[in-house]
């Protein structure tokens, strides 16, 4: 059901600014394989143009304007013709729109490419102890270590695909995922997130309550009961968890409507990217019925943060760059503000919902 025929100026900014992003050389990570690594611009092919597609996709559905299925049907068929980069953890993100898009269109061109990452996943793709994905990145190899940014740049296009394809077994291994990473990275004392595991030495690094990566688990708790059916039992169990959250991230929202790079640290800043993802998702839930009044609230509170850190080219402001994982407390206080594609997707989520009455 479109939310509205066309867009509004706000949402109209945020593609362009999107689309429009470029990297201007003031990273360089080099990638494993000598390739450089862009993490900022659209053109490239990673975790920030990922979560941007998504939000580019779940903004078409809503609208249904043509422009952003041309938009998107234009990156795939150039990145198809150019070939697909190396794969792992973030480098799947961009199969999760790509699989919204073959669901609506059945379009031939699309489902080789995710038939056989798909399987890599499945079949070969590096694990830690219990089955976990292993989150390795393109320029390092994080061997043992499980981060909660996997749930939403792998776990969501399993379980889309699989959904859409017919295949169980992929449906079932996200489910598997989302409860290897509660397992470990769900803190029982706050409700909230940890930012990553390691089963060398088995701990949560510097016990890090990294708002976006509690972002990814919101967004993806709402977001993973509408891309496929879930078990009962899987269902129930992560809608207990995601109540959880929320009630622990409600009191954490300060008085702008945001939510801190810390979530539990007054010293740290306020980041829009997270403010925007968990935003997205109390809304979400409130709508779905996951969630009360005051979480719906919160989350429009949140969407008037992020609306006010938009500029007039369509740029969201505050975000931070993609962050690693921290040994200590200071390193994500000290991560860099930086424009991004998941910035911007983040924020086209956010204010998507909010069109919703």
């Amino acid at each position: 059901m479109n939310v509205k025929t066309t867009l509004s100026p706000t949402l109209n900014q945020l593609v362009a600014g999107l689309t429009g992003l470029r990297h201007e050389g003031q990273f360089d990570e080099p990638n494993l394989d000598g390739t450089a690594g862009d993490y900022i611009s659209f053109d490239g092919w990673e975790w920030p143009q990922g979560v941007g597609l998504f939000g580019l996709a779940k903004l078409w559905l809503a609208t249904g304007d043509d422009r952003l299925r041309d938009v998107l049907e234009g990156y795939y068929a150039k990145w198809l013709e150019r070939g697909l980069p190396e794969r792992n953890v973030n480098t799947t993100a961009p199969m999760l729109a790509l699989s919204i898009l073959w669901r609506e269109n059945q379009d031939d061109r699309w489902q080789p490419a995710m038939d056989d990452w798909a399987n890599w996943l499945m079949r070969d793709a590096p694990r830690t102890q219990e089955g976990g994905f292993q989150h390795d990145v393109s320029d390092k190899i994080n061997d043992g270590e499980l981060w909660d940014d996997t749930l939403y740049m792998v776990a969501l296009f399993l379980a889309s695909y699989g959904d859409s394809s017919g295949r169980r077994d992929l449906v079932d291994e996200a489910e598997r995922q989302f409860l290897v990473h509660t397992r470990h990275l769900s803190d029982p004392e706050t409700g909230l997130w940890f930012h990553g595991w390691t089963f060398h030495g088995r701990h949560n690094f510097a016990r890090a309550l990294w708002a976006r990566g509690n972002a990814w688990v919101t967004a993806g708790l709402v977001d993973l009961p509408e891309l496929c059916r879930l078990s009962p039992s899987v269902s129930a169990y992560l809608q207990d968890v995601l109540t959880t959250q929320i009630a622990a991230l409600l009191p954490m929202q300060t008085e702008d409507g945001a939510w801190r790079t810390l979530l539990d640290d007054p010293s740290s800043y306020e980041e829009t990217s997270a403010t925007a993802g968990i935003a997205y998702g109390l809304m979400k839930a409130a709508r779905l019925g996951l969630a009360g009044r005051d979480a719906a609230q919160a989350g429009r509170r949140g969407a008037a943060y992020v609306e006010r850190q938009i500029d007039a080219a369509g740029v969201v402001g505050g975000v931070s760059y993609g962050t690693r994982m921290g040994h200590d407390l200071q390193f994500y206080r000290d991560i860099p503000i930086q424009p991004t594609g998941y910035g911007q997707a983040l924020a086209i989520l956010c204010l998507t919902e909010a069109m919703h009455p």
